[in-house]
């Protein structure tokens, strides 16, 4: 009976797998022909989709596909698959669909290829009964006017999915596979270069041209890309979805998008950058957002302040429960916003890629847009533009992108050269946006920055005075410092009753002097601890401490430079300088001119523009490049006709300092209540001479910075 019972269930079983093969393709058909005879019975052309038997009919399609494949396996076509395929089931849809017969058909049609594409496990996409009716479907997505968002948001969003699992299907998506020829990336950059020289030759334009000018420039990316819509309508549509007013819709449009641009394997990189203008589509976009800033009004000071704002920050609750401020602070989100998008494709792109779509951003934004608004002559035009600027650059993490920006900024010679003029410019406030705009690139991670800006000065080393025949260098520029100090009246020992110098080490003629002539790092911290002179000390009156504050500070900024530099190779001692430029002038360099312009006018700036600057000169001394610690950090040093150091400026500005005061009744009180009114420990400080005084108390400050960051940097037991 046993024996029975399992032969029983052997047969049952046998049946079970051969039977519904049969039934499995007569439901099928059946389901599609009930469909197609709706077309034909039917006569009220109004009667909505959902009040038919059509979605109940795909669905049961659906099913059966899937159950199919499952029961025949991933290798094998099964009869209903292949019906499907053989009849081109999927381009009538696209055309029911299309026709949006009955209304609502285009949703059903979506709703069927998104689950059609996602859940079958064998790849389709590369037949060509699957993918031609996908082409037709994506250029019915994004269309203005348009019901079904959702439905198309994630019907591309499964392409992008099935493209990531099979990248060789991206060719067959974007319709490139016929193209007679393909764009190179030189025709590429020459249309962008041609682009970019005819907007140069143009005047800059007034306020109202600018915006007029951004608009323009939106409209030819818009008609630029217009050929394109053809042959890749995947990503204009997603582009085009990204503007969506709803959330899910525009946050499914940016996943697509790095779906596709994050393809690694193949040839995809060289596909998108050849193939493709989604360089061109994605920047045009960024300028979009861009000259929707209210430029007339917005406020530099919160732009250049901006706080990091991700892509996707936009899409949580919290996010947009507190837009809608203000306009101007919405578009200035949106803005950076896909600034920052931007910036994460190209860090998750190939490499080609990521390249093309910086070029991209420098050619359409900042060459053709930014800079002639950097030109300008309106000084608000100026101010916001060097803002947005200075926070993109503190944004971008990219280092393609990055590296378009460093090019933008110190390899376009005559916009180099204005911005750093414009440290020292008659506006405080666009002096100070340029002075951060400095600080901002001083701490990105990229080699051409300090070479452009100083080292490229200071290579030769002719700020040096050659030392004379017969006497030792060291010996040379201790004796000269020192006589200096002590010839000069606002610098004699009566100065300083309760601070002495350490003395040097004894010279003997068998002892090799030490490196680059520094004396030892107790006589280097002095040197800067006693440039302020005991009469307009304050911060003991107020208990608080001295460089010992600072050099916590200071060991996480020279660790920070130090961390920056690893990769740069940077030379570990200096070499001896140059004679071929033996008789010329030395040249400091136009970062270092404005710098030591200004820190000789710090008596009669605004205090927030000292603090600004002494900011700038404190990061470029912690950087561990001999040549600027020698330059910027080492007293000792003899230096040529017509030259100056840091160390040589503050005395300066010292011997100024000592004849203003005698003009100062009440010193001590005065600076300690301005003081006290700087920490908001005051609200009733008087106006007069107050700028000195705040000048003076940045001094102090600055020169305890100054000898923190030396001993962070010196090595105690040095001699």
């Amino acid at each position: 009976m046993e024996t029975f019972s399992k032969l029983t269930r052997m047969l049952l079983h046998a049946l079970e797998t051969r039977e519904p093969t049969v039934d499995l393709l007569d439901s099928f058909v059946d389901h599609w022909k009930s469909i197609t005879n709706y077309y034909i019975e039917t006569t009220d052309d109004s009667r909505p989709v959902r009040q038919t038997e059509i979605p109940w009919r795909l669905r049961q399609m659906l099913d059966i596909l899937v159950y199919e494949e499952k029961q025949q396996g991933v290798e094998e076509t099964g009869a209903c698959l292949e019906y499907l395929l053989q009849h081109k089931l999927l381009e009538t849809l696209c055309t029911l669909g299309k026709a949006q017969y009955p209304p609502g058909m285009s949703q059903q049609v979506l709703l069927f290829f998104c689950k059609f594409l996602s859940q079958m496990q064998r790849p389709v996409l590369h037949l060509v009964n699957v993918y031609r009716p996908v082409q037709k479907l994506i250029r019915l997505c994004a269309l203005p006017g348009s019901q079904t968002e959702k439905e198309e948001a994630q019907f591309l969003l499964v392409i992008c999915s099935r493209i990531k699992q099979d990248p060789d299907t991206l060719r067959h998506v974007l319709e490139i596979l016929d193209q007679p020829a393909a764009r190179t990336p030189a025709s590429d950059q020459s249309q962008l270069s041609t682009q970019a020289s005819n907007h140069r030759t143009e005047t800059p334009p007034s306020s109202s041209q600018s915006d007029s000018c951004s608009s323009s420039l939106v409209q030819s990316e818009s008609s630029a890309s217009s050929p394109i819509q053809s042959e890749s309508s995947l990503l204009s549509a997603l582009l085009q979805l990204t503007k969506s007013q709803r959330g899910s819709v525009s946050l499914k449009a940016y996943e697509s998008l790095l779906l596709v641009s994050g393809l690694q394997s193949g040839s995809s990189g060289e596909t998108l950058t050849h193939h493709t203008q989604l360089g061109e589509l994605l920047a045009g976009r960024l300028l979009e957002l861009y000259s929707l800033l209210p430029m007339e009004s917005l406020d530099p000071g919160l732009v250049q302040s901006w706080p990091p704002t991700t892509w996707s920050s936009q899409f949580s609750r919290r996010s947009s429960d507190l837009r809608s401020e203000s306009p101007a602070s919405d578009h200035v989100t949106n803005f950076f916003s896909w600034f920052d998008f931007l910036d994460h494709l190209m860090r998750e792109a190939p490499q080609v890629l990521s390249v093309k779509l910086a070029q991209c951003v420098r050619q359409v934004w900042l060459s053709n847009v930014l800079q002639p608004q950097l030109l300008h002559t309106c000084e608000q035009m100026v101010l916001v533009s060097t803002s947005v600027l200075c926070a993109a650059v503190r944004l971008v993490q990219s280092l393609s992108l990055l590296d378009q920006l460093v090019h933008f900024l110190l390899r376009t010679e005559s916009l180099s050269h204005l911005l750093l003029q414009r440290c020292d410019h008659i506006s405080d406030q666009i002096s100070m946006a340029s002075l951060s705009l400095v600080e901002e690139l001083l701490q990105k991670p990229h080699r051409d920055i300090l070479d452009v800006l100083v080292l490229g000065f200071l290579q030769s080393r002719s700020y040096l005075s050659p030392p004379a025949a017969g006497v030792d260098d060291r010996h040379t520029e201790v004796n000269e410092t020192g006589d200096d100090l002590e010839e000069d009246p606002f610098f004699s020992d009566s100065l300083f009753p309760d601070t002495q110098l350490l003395p040097p080490p004894p010279l003997s003629s068998s002892a090799p002097p030490p490196p680059s002539g520094l004396g030892s790092a107790a006589d280097v911290i002095n040197s800067f601890l006693c440039l302020v002179p005991v009469q307009v000390r304050s911060a003991q009156l107020l208990q608080e401490g001295g460089y010992e504050s600072y050099v916590h500070d200071a060991h996480t900024l020279v660790t920070e430079c130090q961390s920056l530099s690893l990769s740069w190779d940077w030379p570990i001692s200096l070499l001896p300088p140059s004679s071929s430029g033996e008789g010329e002038e030395f040249f400091e360099g136009h970062l270092f001119k404005v710098l030591f312009d200004r820190l000789g006018r710090i008596l009669e700036q605004p205090y927030e523009l000292n603090l600004q600057l002494t900011a700038v000169l404190s990061r470029l001394s912690a950087f561990s490049h001999p040549l600027l610690h020698e330059y910027l950090l080492n007293p000792y040093i003899h230096l040529s006709r017509c030259s100056r150091s840091l160390f040589s400026v503050l005395i300066r500005v010292m011997g100024e300092l000592m004849q203003r005061i005698q003009q100062i009744s009440n010193l001590t009180d005065r600076l300690l209540n301005t003081r006290r009114h700087l920490l908001g420990l005051n609200h009733n400080t008087g106006l007069e001479h107050l700028t000195l005084l705040r000048g003076v108390i940045v001094l102090e400050e600055f020169c305890k910075e100054l000898a923190a960051i030396a001993f962070v940097k010196l090595p105690l037991d040095q001699n």
